[in-house]
């Protein structure tokens, strides 16, 4: 099951089940405990919950009718890097300084994790992605989010682009957090997967592409199987030491990275697309500065 924050034309907001073609509204006046996407995310059987709730007085939705919006409430949004190979090599390319680091961390018990973005510096679908106007060299991340529970319950993934500033973290590894984050750095969605099973292994791809002014300019895929560390074991680490009253989302790494000379430029438009999940697009803006 698929589950998606939507506003429906008119600007009114919900939650609905994703169909193969349409939408199916959820009453969330049903039952006074459930009052947003989390709540259902992290209820003892989201699935059933979310078929009890279909509002059976409303039409289903085409997607033509409904905007649909990032899949977060009030979570802190972190991330994992150096979790896949092509990350660790690119990542080592780009820092002269700090390349003997991303090697060690790569193969390391403890993971790198940092935060990356909070609710209100999140994009949705179809809204833009910004590449910071003080960097040359930027590109998207594309990344298997997991939505995370306060007792740290693996609940659900999406589709997450961490945007990242490639020069500003190549100058000196101290200024990761100004590379990664920063006003629309970062997007999730569609929508919220439900599985039956967990995701992992080599039939599940991730792939990106890049078009620039009706043109693809860049196209890259990768596979779970190429994750150098386990979804239970990132969201160990994420758990030390740490309390999320509000749940998180996770962003586990990518295992696709552009080319050295390629960096993203406004007007671009990114699309990043995960069997089961669906495909996020987002527009990418620079400003001049």
């Amino acid at each position: 099951m698929k589950l998606a924050k939507i506003r429906i034309s008119g600007g009114s907001l919900g939650i609905a089940i994703v169909e193969e073609d349409h939408l199916q509204l959820l009453d969330m006046t049903q039952l006074e405990e459930y009052h947003c996407l989390y709540d259902i995310l992290v209820a003892k059987d989201p699935v059933n919950l979310s078929k009890f709730l279909v509002n059976t007085k409303e039409s289903s939705l085409s997607f033509d009718e409904v905007e649909f919006l990032a899949p977060v409430d009030q979570q802190e949004i972190w991330a994992a890097g150096v979790t896949y190979k092509r990350s660790q090599i690119a990542r080592m390319e780009e820092s002269d300084t700090g390349a003997s680091h991303y090697d060690k961390v790569y193969s390391a018990d403890r993971p790198e994790l940092f935060l990356k973005a909070t609710p209100n510096r999140v994009s949705g679908p179809g809204q833009s992605v910004r590449v910071r106007y003080d960097s040359n060299w930027s590109v998207p991340e594309p990344e298997l989010a997991l939505m995370v529970s306060a007792d740290l319950r693996l609940v659900g993934y999406t589709i997450g682009n961490d945007m990242s500033a490639r020069d500003i973290e190549g100058e000196n590894p101290l200024y990761l957090p100004q590379a990664k984050v920063y006003n629309q750095c970062c997007a999730l969605g569609p929508a919220v997967l439900i599985p039956e099973e967990p995701l992992c292994g080599k039939d599940v791809k991730i792939e990106l592409s890049i078009n620039r002014e009706n043109q693809e300019v860049f196209k890259g895929e990768t596979s779970l199987d190429q994750m150098a560390r386990t979804h239970k074991n990132l969201i160990s680490w994420l758990g030390r030491e740490n309390d999320f009253s509000h749940g998180a989302i996770l962003l586990t790494g990518t295992g696709v990275i552009p080319p050295d000379e390629f960096s993203l430029k406004n007007g671009d438009i990114v699309s990043i697309s995960i069997e089961g999940i669906g495909t996020l697009v987002n527009p990418v803006v620079k400003d001049a500065g």
